[in-house]
């Protein structure tokens, strides 16, 4: 078992002193029962990570200061984001947390003609606060130094308008494999609508905004699986699963 990693929201360099926040210092002392003298992981989202070693701790507080630097990035080569249609219950937090450690760049939630939760302006904010700190426990986990942006949560209408200049696809059972498609010289675009799938107004708006239909077989997937299985195979044919 490698040294615990910590999400710190700090700028760190060499031999910064800090104190931990309250749950990375509950985590640290009572989860996992480190006492000072002891090393973990911390990063800072800008890229690399620092040994930090344990120089206080008591039962509110936990200071640390950083020594060696290591310039290592686990980032995937194919730089992709997500945009999925608002699911039921608490899918969302699967879907993020498997897609950072699948090498996702970034999140969208949008809600759909079909999506089933709708969020007002304030619980809108609470879940987006939610979602961001499950992607940072997934970094965490999976040895990520860079935590994927989980955007503000828009309408189909109003995200559909944003312009982009990335190769855009959507997932369909009748279409091409995705596995047919030439590699990406770019940026990549993965719409995923909610239970149920995108409406065909939607699915009509996503042809005309760029959207192409790409196929990962002749079954039809969840909305919490189909991102997966997606970026499992963009992964495996141009990114870091196949090497």
């Amino acid at each position: 078992m490698g040294q615990p990693r910590i999400f710190v929201d700090v700028r760190l360099g060499p031999g910064a002193q800090f104190s931990l926040d309250p749950d990375a210092a509950q985590h640290v002392g009572k989860a996992l029962r480190l006492k000072t003298g002891d090393t973990i992981t911390v990063f800072d989202g800008r890229g690399g990570e620092y040994d930090a070693i344990l120089t206080r701790m008591d039962k509110e507080h936990v200071d640390v200061k950083t020594a060696a630097f290591r310039d290592v990035e686990r980032e995937s080569p194919v730089d992709v984001g997500l945009v999925q249609g608002l699911p039921e219950a608490d899918k969302m937090d699967l879907i993020i947390q498997k897609s950072v450690e699948l090498g996702v760049a970034w999140i969208q939630p949008i809600v759909c003609d079909r999506s089933v939760v709708r969020l007002s302006a304030e619980r809108a904010a609470r879940r987006e606060s939610h979602w961001r700190r499950v992607a940072v426990a997934a970094c965490e986990q999976s040895g990520r130094n860079r935590v994927p942006e989980v955007r503000p949560t828009l309408g189909f209408l109003a995200w559909i308008a944003l312009p982009s200049e990335a190769t855009r696809l959507m997932l369909s059972p009748l279409a091409e494999p995705l596995a047919s498609r030439s590699a990406p010289t770019g940026p990549m675009e993965l719409l995923i609508g909610p239970e149920g799938g995108l409406s065909d107004r939607e699915r009509d708006l996503a042809q005309s905004r760029g959207f192409e239909s790409a196929g990962l077989g002749p079954r039809v997937l969840r909305t919490e699986t189909a991102p997966l299985a997606a970026l499992s195979v963009i992964n495996a044919l141009w990114g870091d699963l196949s090497s």
